[in-house]
């Protein structure tokens, strides 16, 4: 149900709106009460569902437009790979792609209904966070490409183990025909234990030997990014990327593999990659007023991506000091204590000066494991929240930080 009133939506330019006329708000609004003017009656189409109506004009639009569909999805990097994929493509075609992560049952088909405006390729992401939300984004977007990424821990609490997700992400292969075409990560094991009965044709990509699309000697940079030679079905090239994490090179191969599949030439996919930024709170790197170098990689961060983080922060050279500020991360369900732990001994190897921990009980496994893995104690800052880390002024000058999300909800991964 959606409650509308006239004068706002359409004082914006809305050419119309869903109103549930079985609702009372619905009712008043079309009667004209809700506003004291009815609105034309061309502008108003009455459902009984306004969802399943907006996704019934999303999968219309989409059937009647010319464009591909290049449907995204994976535990963690889908607005990345999403946002690299379209970059690429768009050296050759006009491309559309899902702004933010409108990913899930109303923002699909909401980005669905742009493909009224004629691109040749569609790039979007698909998220869920239970099983059986995939299916029901695939049937809306029915991809000629499907791209899987990976497999993570993000909401396991929601599934109880990775074999789980893997399962429920292994929906994005459903309704697939001898035409449709699969991109998935070679390295990833629980994604491939899936992909054997897809019926049409599937390029791999990763680092693993035998991948279509293969990185080797691959440099890890630290902040300035990775640098890598990769070969593909198109040829080879040296790609440059200014985007800080191993995992970005995987989400980079990913869409390399993509674009090579629909012909844009390698210099222009080198080109393009050389030039990538990072979606914000992505991993983005920031220079503060103060000379800190900010790594913020808070939007939604996961275990895995928290352990990239920390990595890349080792192999970042400094003369200054390297900070860690971690927060609790949410729907890990009875794994939460475990992973937080892993995260804290991942920070100790990393040889982080200072480790800031903030959140709940969870967050305590964080300063278990890296006192377990040789962090002294008195370089780990334990807050309750971010507010009281704040007011205590731990944060030193000249400082390198890799930060995680806080407790807060996750969107559909």
């Amino acid at each position: 149900m959606v409650t509308i009133s006239s004068t706002p939506r359409f004082a914006r330019g809305a050419g119309g709106v869903l109103i549930d006329g079985t609702d009372d708000a619905g009712g008043r609004f079309l009667s004209g009460r809700a506003s004291g003017k009815r609105p034309p009656a061309s502008s108003v189409i009455e459902v009984a569902d306004t969802l399943v109506a907006l996704q019934a004009i999303g999968r219309d639009v989409r059937r009647r437009s010319d464009a591909r569909v290049v449907a995204i999805t994976g535990s963690a990097g889908k607005t990345t790979t999403k946002e690299i994929t379209a970059d690429l493509l768009s050296a050759k075609y006009r491309v559309f792609r899902n702004q933010g992560n409108l990913n899930n049952h109303i923002g699909l088909p909401l980005s669905l209904v742009e493909l009224r405006h004629g691109p040749e390729i569609a790039v979007v992401e698909l998220g869920m966070n239970h099983a059986g939300e995939l299916r029901e984004l695939v049937a809306l977007a029915e991809p000629d490409v499907r791209v899987w990424i990976n497999v993570g821990d993000a909401h396991v609490g929601h599934f109880g183990s990775r074999e789980a997700i893997a399962r429920a992400k292994a929906e994005i292969l459903e309704g697939a025909t001898a035409s449709s075409r699969l991109v998935v990560n070679a390295d990833d094991p629980l994604v491939m234990s899936h992909v054997r009965s897809f019926p049409g044709r599937v390029l791999t990509f990763g680092e693993q030997v035998g991948a279509d699309v293969r990185a080797t000697r691959v440099s890890d940079l630290g902040v300035e990014g990775t640098a890598a030679d990769v070969t593909t079905p198109a040829g080879s090239m040296h790609l440059d990327v200014p985007l800080v994490g191993r995992a970005q090179l995987g989400n980079v191969l990913a869409a390399v593999a993509v674009a090579v599949d629909f012909g844009v030439p390698l210099p222009a996919i080198a080109e393009r990659t050389a030039a990538l930024k990072a979606v914000a709170r992505r991993s983005a790197v920031r220079t503060l007023a103060n000379g800190v170098r900010l790594i913020d990689d808070s939007y939604n961060a996961s275990p895995a991506a928290v352990e990239v983080m920390l990595a890349a922060l080792a192999a970042t050279r400094t003369t200054g000091r390297r900070i860690a500020v971690l927060g609790e991360m949410l729907e890990l369900g009875a794994s939460a204590h475990a992973l937080h732990e892993v995260c804290g001994r991942a920070a100790a190897r990393a040889g982080v000066d200072e480790l800031v921990v903030v959140g709940g009980s969870a967050a305590d496994g964080i300063v278990e494991g890296a006192t377990a893995a040789g962090l002294a104690p008195a370089r780990i800052h334990r807050y309750a929240d971010s507010a009281r880390g704040r007011r205590a002024g731990r944060a030193p000058d000249r400082r390198r930080r890799s930060r995680a999300r806080q407790g807060i909800a996750r969107d559909p991964h």
